[in-house]
């Protein structure tokens, strides 16, 4: 089991990963919270059929009544109309300020959940026990939000969890597609903070389907602490904190525009990424072997081209529209090297010249 405290201006938390570390999470509950009349478990229909019956039977420990509500899978629950929905529920089996919402699932989970605490009552304690490899990056550092039409996390805002709970054990069921879409955001971490960290998954993964549980804990422990130290430098992204968004100002872009759930986050982001890196040479004269990197992640099975029915100027209007930007046009998190990075504002021709190269 691993431990390490994250510490923000307005929180200081642990996180807990391991096998079985739901174990772990009734004693918790009691020793730090034990004020607590109801918890309410905000999970998804895949995950409440494979774990939800695991995490209600850890709490009964507690003693606490537990509740629970099951909103539609991925991006899907992150819409105005489920979240309506949940403050309902919430609502209607009265829970208060001394009330826990525990969010159990992926990345879309807890940004929901979390976004409905932060909200309920003008702010309520939850928790984050994640249940897949991409929510090591998003149950970190207390970003919650939801999805608008027009843009990706738009609605949402920065309240930090009491905990996270990470359980290695329910990565087991993830199918394969999901792996890779968290996968991409551990090579996030790598290449923005650790080029040791991106020399040792270049050489250690080269299968998704055959992660052993010490590469898992290894990934999800470096990837887990360079957002903590980043965060902990910059709780509500006003400097380098925009960095973690390396790859995401097209990846978001090509996200929305093939519809929030039919193209992973992760595989959206890797996109992003071949597109920074090359603008990184570009740019900034960034000494990398893109070639090797292309050749490897492709062997992992992503995909490194823009979708061809994607258009230019579509993907080009949304990425001016990404929360980094702070003029009309579009701001980029770039690499000098690996892990120095840096943002930049990117002209609308160079922008629109490397897209056509990408397709």
């Amino acid at each position: 089991m691993e431990s390490m405290q994250i510490k923000t201006a307005s929180k200081q938390y642990p996180v807990l990963i391991g096998k079985q570390a739901i174990n772990e999470l009734p004693d918790f509950i009691t020793h730090e919270l034990n004020q607590l009349n109801k918890i309410l478990i905000i999970t998804d229909e895949k995950v409440a059929e494979l774990h939800l019956q695991t995490v209600k039977k850890a709490l009964i420990k507690t003693g606490k009544p537990v509740l629970h509500y099951v909103v539609p899978e991925g991006e899907h629950a992150k819409t105005f109309e489920v979240f309506y929905e949940c403050q309902s529920y919430c609502l209607s089996q009265q829970l208060n300020r001394k009330s826990l919402i525990i969010a159990l699932g992926g990345g879309a989970v807890g940004d929901l959940a979390g976004f409905v605490a932060a909200t309920f009552m003008r702010g309520i304690p939850f928790i984050q026990v994640p249940t897949t490899l991409l929510a090591h990056d998003s149950a970190v550092g207390g970003k919650v939000a939801i999805n608008h039409p027009l843009g990706k996390n738009m609605i949402g805002a920065f309240h930090q969890p009491e905990a996270v709970i990470y359980d290695l054990e329910f990565l087991q069921t993830l199918p394969l597609q999901e792996l890779r879409s968290g996968f991409a955001e551990v090579i996030k971490h790598s290449l923005i903070a650790d080029k040791e960290f991106y020399r040792w998954l270049k050489s250690n993964i080269v299968d998704l389907n055959n992660i052993t549980d010490e590469q898992f804990l290894t990934m999800i422990t470096k990837g887990i602490g360079i957002k903590a130290s980043i965060v902990e430098e910059d709780e509500k992204e006003m400097g380098i904190r925009a960095f973690l968004n390396f790859g995401h100002t097209l990846g978001h872009a090509v996200e929305g525009s093939m519809g929030y759930g039919n193209f992973t986050h992760g595989e959206s982001i890797l996109i992003g990424m071949v597109y920074a890196l090359k603008l990184s040479g570009r740019e900034q004269g960034l000494d990398f072997k893109l070639d090797e990197f292309i050749n490897w992640v492709s062997s992992l099975g992503y995909q490194t081209t823009i979708p061809l029915q994607l258009e230019k100027e579509t993907l080009l209007n949304l990425m001016k529209t990404d929360k980094k930007s702070i003029n009309e046009g579009a701001t980029f998190v770039l690499l000098k090297q690996l892990g120095s990075p840096l943002l930049m504002d990117i002209a609308d021709s160079v922008l629109i010249e490397e897209m056509i190269e990408m397709k």
